[in-house]
């Protein structure tokens, strides 16, 4: 198999299964590319190691840059999905009641998943070493842009969010006391801004500055970890309250008693789609991983999913038995307060700063995408393969994304407005259009599929719209 692989170095074409497996074809130069359907088996395993993705094709889409095993990608993506998302999510179960909440989130998990499977299936059919490549394969250089500049408001919203959480975190704010207040009373950590600032020089410009993101898979396995002990402590105080009987009884559904209640009810679900929102990463990873094929993708994406499913209906369920309907947009806020429970200090300030460190190697994952992103929108030329082009790069990132975390009051706010727009077009939308366009010319998709990729498209877009509107409607009514 080695010797064919050399053969095939330079001359082989994508080959669509119905399984959703991707073969390679030894062709001559001067011969029409051609399809063949055939039932896939794990001897082809073999072949795993040579490229689906062409040299030129993209950054890292050389046999060199494949390294990463599946245990490493399956951290990136995990810790691409699990962020900041995951502190709004206790406040969403407040709105849509434990029942109905709990359902979302694993309904969202499932049609996430399978987004990203036939996101996967379509990059490689096309050659794509990125989101927007695969976008263009499929719709045009027009919609490419579009989707480019999501990526960009998207990620940039988010770790604009993620600053703001260490920043209220560490510094406190108008409603909560921060870390340092409770450890070392007040003092020059109270201004905010320029917690921010050390914490954004010192401790994430280096991990930003890194250029692979397989050089970042220790960090993210670090950062799950993290999000795992955050979910087991406050698991585990839940429970404790429960069995105690201090805990007051949650709504099962929806409170349509108040004009406030309707309009949160409008904008949760898009909060509760952005959670999900890793497409972005899916091929950055796949291009660096050991071996690539859309089955070892498929899997790390299967099991990345339902790592976030378990941990983040953990956290919404006892995040809200724990503060009911005291939940604030960010929970971990809710901690500065006594639990109720033995060692509650010494609980919070492991909770709250363990969290803040999973913020911090979550942080560089994010930025990664977003880097690669304004490379390609904006420069005809890539900046990256300049070392202190990139490093330029990097920094004005960090210093537009610090400006962002100064200007916006919370984390609801932004995940309000990036939900119903960017997070819905990049983890439903475009990957349900992409597929019902390149099926044209494959037609590999089952009539489940195609039913599930229109499905998605229709919910991703009524969802948005009703998630706008409810969003500029309750602006006005601040106002």
């Amino acid at each position: 198999m080695k010797s064919l692989g050399k053969r095939m170095k330079t001359n082989y074409s994508a080959i669509p299964f119905k399984s959703s497996s991707i073969e390679l074809q030894n062709k001559p130069s001067n011969e029409p590319k051609q399809f063949y359907v055939e039932e896939y088996t794990d001897e082809f395993d073999e072949i795993d190691d040579f490229p689906l993705i062409p040299e030129g094709g993209g950054a890292a889409a050389g046999p060199e840059a494949a390294d990463a095993g599946v245990p490493g990608a399956v951290f990136n993506l995990a810790t691409s999905i699990i962020g900041a998302g995951i502190m709004a999510l206790p406040a969403a179960m407040k709105v849509l009641g434990l029942a109905l909440g709990f359902v979302s989130i694993v309904v969202m998990g499932v049609l996430s998943e399978i987004s990203i499977e036939l996101l996967v299936r379509y990059s490689v059919l096309s050659k794509a070493a990125s989101y927007g490549e695969v976008v263009e394969a499929a719709l045009g250089r027009a919609m490419r842009v579009v989707s480019e500049v999501c990526i960009v408001v998207n990620n940039a919203g988010v770790l604009v969010v993620y600053l703001i959480i260490i920043g209220d975190v560490m510094s406190g704010s108008s409603d909560h006391v921060g870390v340092f207040d409770q450890l070392f009373d007040h003092g020059v950590w109270d201004h905010r801004k320029m917690v921010i600032l050390v914490v954004l020089i010192v401790f994430l410009a280096p991990l930003c500055a890194l250029e692979k993101i397989d050089s970042l898979s220790l960090t993210s396995a670090a950062s799950v970890a993290l999000a795992v002990v955050f979910v087991v402590i406050s698991c585990a105080v839940a429970f404790i309250k429960l069995v105690d009987g201090t805990i007051q009884k949650p709504r099962m559904g929806p409170d349509f008693s108040t004009k406030a209640s309707i309009l949160d009810l409008l904008v949760v679900i898009p909060i509760m789609t952005n959670a999900y929102v890793c497409h972005f990463n899916v091929q950055p990873i796949y291009n660096e991983l050991e071996g690539r094929s859309p089955q070892k993708m498929n899997r790390v994406g299967r099991i990345s999913t339902v790592m976030c499913v378990v941990v983040y209906a953990a956290t919404a369920v006892s995040g809200y038995l724990l503060f009911g309907d005291e939940t604030e947009s960010d929970v971990l806020t809710n901690f500065d307060k006594n639990l109720g429970a033995h060692f509650s200090m010494v609980l919070n300030y492991i909770v709250r700063i363990g969290y803040v460190l999973h913020l911090v190697l979550v942080f560089p994952v994010i930025h990664f995408s977003l880097r690669q992103t304004v490379d390609a929108l904006v420069f005809t030329n890539s900046v990256l393969d300049s070392r202190k082009k990139s490093l330029a790069l990097t920094a004005v990132l960090l210093g537009v994304i610090y400006v962002g975390s100064t200007m916006i009051p919370n984390i609801w706010v932004a995940f309000k407005f990036t939900g119903a727009t960017t997070g819905l077009s990049l983890g439903f939308i475009f990957p349900a259009l992409i597929t019902l366009r390149l099926d044209k010319h494959d037609k590999s998709l089952t009539n489940g599929e195609k039913a599930v990729s229109w499905l998605m498209l229709v919910l991703a877009v009524v969802v948005s719209v009703v998630g706008v509107a409810g969003n500029i409607y309750s602006i006005q009514n601040q106002s």
